[in-house]
C-alpha cells in the first residue's frame, strides 16, 4: 500500500521507541512524503532535539534514516496538482501532501483529524494503520 505521510506522523520518527516510527521503518507501505515535510523537520530541529533528547548528531543520523526509508518528492513536481490541493485543503500548509495523494493516486497518513473534513482524498490515522496491519 502506497501512502503520502504528513510532517505530524514524521515527528514521532525521531523518538526513540515510537511506535510509528516502528511502522515507518517496517517496509509494510511505500512511504512518500513532499520535501516541505522535510523543510518543516529541520525548522523544528531544537525543538526536536530539546523534546527526544538527541544530541544534534544523532538527530543527523535519524534525518538521514528517514530520508532512506521515505521517498522525497520535489514540490516543484507537484505543480499540476497543487491549484486542486489547494481547493480541497483545510490548510494551505496541508496541500503540497494532497497534491502528492492526487498525482500517486493514494491515501494520506495524517493524525490531523481536520484533513478528514475533506471528501476527495482518503484520510488515515495511526490508529488505522495499527488496524490495517493487523489485518495482513
Amino acid at each position: 500500500m502506497k501512502l503520502v505521510v504528513d510532517t505530524n506522523i514524521l515527528f514521532s520518527f525521531f523518538w526513540e521507541k515510537s511506535f510509528t516510527k516502528r511502522i515507518l521503518t517496517s517496509n509494510r507501505f511505500t512511504l512518500l512524503t513532499p520535501d516541505t515535510a522535510i523543510t518543516e523537520l529541520k525548522k523544528y530541529t531544537q525543538e526536536i532535539i530539546k523534546k527526544t533528547g538527541l544530541s544534534l548528531q544523532a538527530f543527523e543520523k535519524q534525518m538521514k534514516i528517514l530520508k532512506a526509508t521515505i521517498k522525497i518528492i520535489p514540490k516543484k513536481t507537484l505543480s499540476d496538482f497543487i491549484a486542486r490541493a489547494d481547493e480541497i485543503s483545510p490548510d494551505k500548509d496541508d496541500a503540497p501532501f494532497l497534491a502528492l495523494c492526487l498525482r500517486e493516486n493514494c491515501v494520506l497518513w495524517s493524525n490531523d483529524a481536520l484533513l478528514k473534513n475533506q471528501d476527495k482524498i482518503n484520510v488515515i490515522n495511526t490508529e488505522e494503520i495499527i488496524n490495517i496491519l493487523q489485518d495482513y
